[in-house]
Parts: structure tokens; sequence; C-alpha cells
């Protein structure tokens, strides 16, 4: 039998495979971007609420998914229990001894976040400090960056440089000399950065709403 939350999970699922937050993926379908927040999963009365088949079609549509990659994400719902994920604050971590020369969590003084379903081993989470990257990260949200993920024109990033200045912003362009940075706050300018400077970047694969 189905619960809610194998059908839940098997969303967030899709939607981080995708390299969407669920509230994008939502707006990519063309659906309202509140359709799939946590608040939408319970009702009024408290109980738990079912996503419409209009939605779900409308996901897949989206993405390009197959039904039955759904449908196994749905099935292996046990194999996408929580796990442990680094976790440090945004400031902090362009700060030496927690990253390796590729990017990945090193040394100590990480703390530690559940999330569920997830197969990069290598990826971390970041708390966002401030307001610099307002409106779409605030003070307090968490991100999920996975070093090994491919980068592509438009993805959003993290980005280390190697003076230890961490930046979140959007993957304009990358020539084989530079790299091209659009801000997510209008009211910071985008950043132009010679590769050398470049200690790592690595692509956001999720965002807390």
């Amino acid at each position: 039998m189905l619960s809610h939350g194998q059908i839940w999970s098997a969303i967030d699922q899709l939607a981080q495979r995708y390299g969407f937050t669920a509230s994008g993926l939502a707006r990519k379908a063309g659906l309202d971007a509140t359709t799939f927040n946590r608040s939408k999963r319970i009702g009024p009365d408290g109980r738990e609420r079912w996503p419409s088949t209009e939605s779900i079609a409308k996901i897949l549509a989206a993405t390009s998914a197959p039904l039955d990659e759904f449908l196994g994400m749905v099935a292996r719902r046990g194999a996408a229990q929580s796990r442990a994920l680094p976790l440090i604050g945004f400031a902090k971590a362009g700060e030496g001894g927690f990253f390796d020369d590729g990017g990945f969590p090193v040394g100590s003084g990480w703390e530690e976040i559940a999330f569920p379903g997830l197969a990069d081993e290598r990826a971390y989470a970041l708390e966002i400090d401030g307001d610099s990257m307002l409106p779409l990260y605030r003070d307090g949200d968490v991100i999920i960056v996975s070093p090994a993920a491919t980068v592509r024109r438009g993805d959003r990033v993290v980005v280390r440089t190697v003076e230890g200045e961490v930046l979140a912003k959007q993957l304009k362009r990358q020539t084989a000399r530079t790299i091209e940075l659009a801000s997510l706050n209008p009211d910071h300018p985008d950043r132009v950065l010679p590769l050398a400077e470049i200690a790592f970047m690595a692509r956001v694969i999720w965002a807390s709403q």
C-alpha cells in the first residue's frame, strides 16, 4: 500500500535529481510555486494530503522523466532514508581547514543535518548568513552543495576563491580563462573572476524553503 510519505519523497527526489528545489520544480511545471511546500502536505485538519495526479503528470512532463523512473523512486523510499550531511555556516566556509583542493568537506568543526535520498556521498550543506542573497536565499536557509555534480550555464553554484571568499551565484558563462557569475541579489554586482583565482566551484542541488 502506498503512503503519503512515499509519494512526497519521490517528488522531492525527482526535483533533486533534475536540479530543482521543490518550489522550482513546481514553477518549471507551470504550477504554483507553493504546490509542493511542506505546509501543503498537511491539511487544516491535520490529515496528510495527497498530491494531485495532474501535478505529478506535469512535473514528469517538465523534467521529461519517464513514469517508471518516478515509480522507482516511490518504491525505493527505503533507500531514501535520511543520512547526516556536514553542515557549516556560509561565512565560516571561507576559513581554512574545511575543504580539500577539490571542494570536498574535510576536517573538523562541521555540524550535521539529516537529508533524505542523496546519492552523492561527498555532498554537504551550507547555512546562509545575512541578506546578500535575497530574494532567493534568506538568512538561515540551508543549501545542499554537490562538488561532484556537473556544472552548466544557468546553474546556481557556490564558488570559493583561493583567498577564501565564498560566493553563491548563478553561473552565467565560463571561458578558458574566466568565469562570469550573475548575482542572486539585484543589489549586488555580477562578478567576473579569473579561473586562476578559483579554488573550487560546486553546484547547488537543493535549498530549503
